[in-house]
This record gives structure tokens, C-alpha cells and sequence, in this order.
């Protein structure tokens, strides 16, 4: 087994790492800085700038001159193969990539390595785009040599704000799209977590990335990421992160009536009907909500489970999430890592009291978790609930944290009304072996993404996104590609 420890050690020394604008790599205009901790045991890796509005307009303008000089004369082909360098490099670097992620945000190395499939997939896909996007000739009703065409062109210059659950992923969903089509970006990382995206940024440099397409600003979101929202410079935002702030970059956003695309919330169901196969449902619905410990979007903390297989269900989830392994992100058997900070652990921990008290029983968990090598970081316990009402706290709000309330159903009219019951509509999954019963569910939920059988499924070209308070707009497939694109009408008249 290869000794991460050591690797760690070497990868970051506590010293300043500067943000990147214009081609450069320079500290904030303010002087002042952020501490990036380890969630997992509390030791400072490294100091990152604190930018502000001064930096976003540095950015900004480097963006523009980039869209509009040297970065527009690149071909489709030209930007493809660039995509693919950075592919080939992020596969080389991939294990420091993802050792960067585990250390910054806690994300246990067995998870971030696994992704690699993803995140070079998406990096190829949007190579692949780069080269098909293309226009229309269109017949129109005009008598004579009138012709009327249309072209695809680069929306412009891209304000990119991404949370801190899943750094190398979301930073590639959001640069990838806006390289394939011709734009720049202006990207804002979570101040949880910003190595991992400075150590992006200097791959893509030395890939050939022009000066000005790609500029990284570290900082707070109030001051930071409001300013990239309201920029009248930026053409379009796309955010992933809490509805609330969601909300906030929309209204920022009309100033200029700026494109949005916003990756939001979840309260997802996950349905176990009375025909599920138990032995394959269980893991799989438990690791819905365990994987990441629990800070993903899309995590399945609401397990709806048919009454018949219902104690037997939950009990037997209750028994996985309790042998789950707790511990640091770097010891390749960690199953369960860290909470991102410990606002967050103490957010979580609320639920955890909140539940018992509005009459839940805990049937695994329910605490921090303590022990050797564990005191001193971010760690609750994957937790069950049982005896849960819709009504409760656990089962309406989106909790970010190892959580899942056990509900029982009798009827999939009654899941159904109930799983929709909520404002969120990001995912959904289901469990049966009767295809009728899985379509049926499948098309009803009001979700943006079901899976049946399976959950968590990702793919570079499915499209991926929410509907009600979860967002608008796509991440993946050729949906996402549009909202990166203007169409133009040309007329001609060649009498």
C-alpha cells in the first residue's frame, strides 16, 4: 500500500498559495489571508489569498481581453486538442490531485481516486463538443435568393462559483463546458476548500491554457463570490451550492441580466419498495446518503421504505452504516471521513439533538465521533433514524452530514405525494425488480435525476441538474453545452 502519509508531508508546508490571474500567481490586493486546515486532524496545509471585489475585476478584465484577443482565434480543433493535453496531464497527476482533495476537504482517497473515470470522462467529452458545435441553414418563407443561416458563438466571459463537497469534479464541470465552447472563466472556489483548484489551474497553464481564460480568485463567498455575481463584465454565472445562496446570485445576476445556471439543494427520496432485492438495496441505499459523509447534493436522506420489508430494511442499514470505518481521508480503508469545518460539524450535530426531541429514535449513531486519531478533527457518526414523521426537522431540511431518516409507506400513490412533498426536486432512487412499479415511480417523482437499482450515477453526457428550489439550468450533456452558447441568425440576400 502506498504510504500517503509521506506523500502528504511533502505536498503542502504551510506557506502561501497565491491565486492565479492573468497568466500570473499573485496574493490578494488586501494582503490578508485564509488558513486551509485539514478537516481530519486540524494541521494547517497552507494560506490562501483573501480576494475581493478588486481581484474579481482584475480577473474579470484579464477574461475579457482573453475572450476577445488571443483565446477567439483558437479553432475548434485547437481547443479540442488543448483539452486533451489537460486530460493526458490530469492523468498523470492524479493521485496528487485527489491526495490534494482528501487533505483540503476530507474526502477519503478511496473515493476521490475512484472518480477518475468521471472527471477524465468529462474532460474528454467536452473535448469531444469542442469540434460539433455547429449552426443550422434554415428555409425560410422570402421568395428570391434569400438564405438564412445560423451560428453558435461563445457566451463570454463565465463567473464560476463552486462549493467545497467535491473541488476537482466541480471545478472541471464548470471550466470544461466554457473551454469547449470558446469562453473564459473566472472561477471562485469555496474558501473551505481551494488547493485542489490552484493545483488545477497550474496544470492547465502548463498544458498551453492562454493567459486570461482561466483565472482563479480565492476568498469568502460575501465578498469574493458576490462580486463575481454581480459583475457587469460577466456574461454568465453558473453556481453549485445552497439554495439560499443560489437565490442571492440570481437577484445579483439581473443587474446586467447575466445567464444563471444553479446547482442547488436536496432533500432526496430514496423509495424501497416491497419487491426490492434486500441483499443488493441495502448497501447501496445506505452508501446514498453515507457516501462523503453525507455532504453531496443529491444525498438519498430520506429512505422510504415499503412496511412489509420495512424494520428488516432498516435495521439491516442501521447495521452497515454502524460498521462503516470512521477515520483520516488517507488511510485507504476510511470509509467515513471528516465534516468539511467544524461550523459544519456543529450544524449537523443540531440535527443530531433536534431529532430524539421532535421523537425520533436513534437506531445507530447519533454523536461525534471519538477515539484515537479522531479528536481532533470534523467526525460525526453515520446516524439512523427511526419512528420519523414527514413533519420532523431531519426529514424537511437538507442536513449536509451522514444523516438518514427511515420512513415507512403503504401505497406508491401515498410515496409518491409524499417523497414529492418537498421544495427540493435534485434526485431520486428507487428500488424494485418489477419494471412496471420502477417506471411508474421513476416518471412521477418530480426530480431531475432517478436512479432504479443503482444511485449516485454519473455521466459526462447525462445531463445533470434540479428542478424546483434544487435550480435551473444543466451540468453535463448537450443541455449544458447550450447555456454556454449564443445563437446568431444571418441573413443574406444574394439576388
Amino acid at each position: 500500500m502506498k504510504d500517503w502519509k509521506a506523500c502528504a508531508a511533502k505536498l503542502y508546508d504551510g506557506g502561501l498559495r497565491p491565486m492565479f490571474i492573468d497568466g500570473e500567481w499573485c496574493p490578494a490586493r488586501s494582503g490578508e489571508v485564509i488558513e486551509a486546515r485539514n478537516p481530519a486532524d486540524g494541521t494547517l496545509l497552507a494560506t490562501v489569498p483573501k480576494g475581493g471585489a478588486a481581484d474579481i475585476d482584475a480577473a474579470v478584465a484579464a477574461a475579457r481581453r482573453a475572450f476577445e484577443g488571443p483565446w477567439s482565434r483558437f479553432t475548434p480543433f485547437e481547443r479540442q486538442a488543448l483539452l486533451l493535453r489537460i486530460a493526458e496531464r490530469f492523468e498523470a497527476e492524479w493521485e496528487t490531485l485527489c491526495l490534494s482533495d482528501t487533505l483540503d476537504m476530507g474526502m477519503p482517497l478511496q473515493r476521490t481516486l475512484a472518480n477518475s473515470r468521471r472527471v477524465l470522462g468529462m474532460l474528454r467529452y467536452y473535448a469531444g463538443q469542442a469540434v460539433a458545435i455547429h449552426g443550422q441553414t434554415i428555409p425560410n418563407s422570402f421568395p428570391g435568393e434569400i438564405y438564412s443561416s445560423t451560428v453558435r458563438e461563445p457566451v463570454g466571459v463565465v463567473g464560476a462559483i463552486i462549493p467545497w463537497n467535491a473541488p476537482i469534479a466541480g471545478s472541471i464541470w464548470k471550466i470544461g463546458p466554457a473551454l469547449a465552447t470558446g469562453c473564459t472563466v473566472v472561477l471562485k472556489p469555496s474558501e473551505e476548500a481551494s488547493l485542489t483548484v490552484l493545483m488545477i489551474a497550474r496544470i492547465m497553464q502548463e498544458a498551453g491554457l492562454p493567459d486570461g481564460v482561466l483565472n482563479i480568485v480565492t476568498g469568502l463567498g460575501a465578498d469574493a463570490g458576490a462580486a463575481l455575481a454581480a459583475h457587469p463584465g460577466v456574461d454568465k454565472v453558473v453556481f453549485t451550492g445552497s439554495t439560499a445562496t443560489g437565490q442571492s446570485i440570481a437577484r445579483a445576476a439581473t443587474g446586467n441580466l447575466k445567464r444563471v445556471s444553479l446547482e442547488l439543494g436536496g432533500k432526496s427520496p430514496v423509495i424501497v419498495c416491497r419487491d426490492a432485492d434486500i441483499d443488493k438495496a441495502v448497501p447501496v441505499a445506505a452508501m446514498a446518503v453515507f457516501a462523503n459523509s453525507g455532504q453531496v447534493c443529491i444525498a438519498g436522506s430520506r429512505l422510504f421504505v415499503a412496511r412489509e420489508i420495512h424494520d428488516e430494511f432498516v435495521r439491516r442499514v442501521a447495521e452497515f452504516a454502524a460498521n462503516l470505518r470512521i477515520g483520516h481521508g488517507i488511510d485507504e480503508t476510511t470509509e467515513i471521513g471528516p465534516i468539511i469545518s467544524a461550523r459544519q460539524a456543529d450544524r449537523v450535530a443540531g440535527y443530531l439533538t433536534a431529532g430524539p426531541a421532535e421523537g425520533a429514535r436513534v437506531l445507530t449513531g447519533g454523536g461525534r465521533a471519538k477515539g484515537a486519531n479522531l479528536d481532533n478533527g470534523h467526525f460525526i457518526q453515520p446516524t439512523v433514524f427511526g419512528g420519523v414523521t414527514d413533519q420532523m426537522s431531519i426529514a424537511r431540511e437538507e442536513i449536509f452530514g451522514p444523516v438518514v431518516s427511515a420512513l415507512p409507506f403503504d401505497t406508491i400513490d401515498e410515496v409518491v405525494e409524499r417523497a414529492n412533498a418537498t421544495p427540493y426536486g435534485l434526485a431520486a432512487g428507487v428500488f424494485s425488480t418489477h419494471l412496471g412499479t420502477a417506471h411508474k415511480l421513476a416518471h412521477r417523482l418530480k426530480a431531475g435525476s432517478v436512479w432504479v437499482n443503482m444511485y449516485h450515477a454519473i455521466d459526462p453526457a447525462v445531463p445533470f441538474g434540479g428542478m424546483k428550489m434544487s435550480g435551473y439550468g444543466r451540468e453535463g450533456g448537450i443541455e449544458q453545452l447550450e447555456g454556454y452558447l449564443d445563437t446568431k441568425a444571418i441573413w443574406i440576400n444574394a439576388d
